[in-house]
């Protein structure tokens, strides 16, 4: 007769157990390797702020403008308003707005980039006013940080297109325009001016997330064993300990 110890049902247990124990164990690590990374990524950024401010003329001999991300910036440059997109969806401090996006034509030469040069509440009543800014003609100075292309939402169908937008994808733009940008936008900064805010959220990469799925892993880890040593192991120990005192002959 087969013993309790290696009876098929028990190596099927504890494959199980070994089997979960170890995904789970590995989940958590790999969530803690994603937080160091995002940890490393956000000590680069801070590292790229602290740097000395770029100007127009250095950002035209950039040769990489990724290389210049999250880096100060004062630019020098004319308004192409007659381009200015209305991205659509776009929160602030818990109100639904939009991100005014303008091209900046860089002076002394042709390159253009994208601003996002703040927020403003949208209509309610009418989903298709565009509210009312004010875009100053004439060589404007702007302040802001290097920034990615503005983010993307889930795209409706219609919305790639037109002055209200969900999205705007700067080689799209490029052929719909004829305008040479940049693959980088300027994140506007200061008070508010012009009708906009700039009252950016600071960028949040979701390390306390990523140690939050690690600690929930590495717990479900620590419980599959406990709960394998408690019903595997400890429990049926005790229960053959305790039919020995009651019958010394077994």
């Amino acid at each position: 007769m087969t013993s309790a110890l290696h009876s098929p049902r028990r190596w099927l247990i504890t494959l199980a157990a070994l089997l979960v124990a170890g995904t789970t164990f590995s989940l958590g690590q790999w969530q803690l390797r994603r937080a160091a990374q995002k940890e490393a990524l956000q000590a680069a950024i801070e590292s790229q702020g602290h740097l000395p401010t770029i100007d127009t003329r250095t950002l035209a001999a950039v040769k990489n403008v990724a290389d210049v991300i999250h880096r100060q910036a004062t630019l020098k440059g004319t308004w192409r308003a007659a381009y200015t997109v209305y991205l659509d969806n776009r929160p602030m401090n818990g109100k639904a707005g939009f991100v005014v996006v303008t091209p900046l034509l860089l002076e002394g030469g042709s390159q253009v980039i994208l601003v996002q040069r703040g927020w403003v509440q949208r209509d309610f009543t009418d989903r298709t006013h565009l509210p009312d800014i004010s875009t100053p003609a004439g060589l404007v100075t702007v302040r802001g940080r290097i920034a990615p292309p503005p983010s993307k939402l889930y795209e409706f169908k219609g919305m790639e297109s037109g002055r209200i937008r969900q999205n705007i994808d700067i080689p799209a733009f490029t052929a719909q325009t004829g305008l040479p940008l940049l693959g980088v936008s300027l994140l506007q900064t200061g008070v508010a001016s012009e009708g906009l805010l700039r009252e950016w959220a600071a960028p949040n990469l979701g390390v306390e997330t990523h140690y939050g799925y690690a600690f929930q892993w590495f717990g479900m880890c620590s419980l599959v064993v406990i709960l394998y040593g408690w019903f595997q192991l400890i429990l049926p120990l005790r229960n053959k300990l305790r039919t020995q005192r009651r019958d010394p002959l077994l």
